[in-house]
């Protein structure tokens, strides 16, 4: 597995149901196209594939 994960939002919150609003929110996106990058564990992993048609994930290894 990769060390960090680079998260994006590419795809608007609006008309999604709040529990995928808060999935999002807990990752650290506010914006659309913004980045945040995370540490690769279970726990982002699991918040990634609840919101997967949402962000976009590219690996980064350090």
């Amino acid at each position: 597995m990769a060390k960090k994960l680079e998260v994006t939002l590419t795809r608007s919150l609006i008309g999604r149901p709040e529990n995928q609003r808060v999935t999002v929110k807990t990752l650290g996106l506010r914006k659309m196209h913004q980045t945040v990058v995370h540490e690769d564990n279970e726990a982002i992993r699991g918040m990634v594939s609840k919101v997967s048609h949402l962000v976009t994930v590219n690996e980064i290894n350090e």
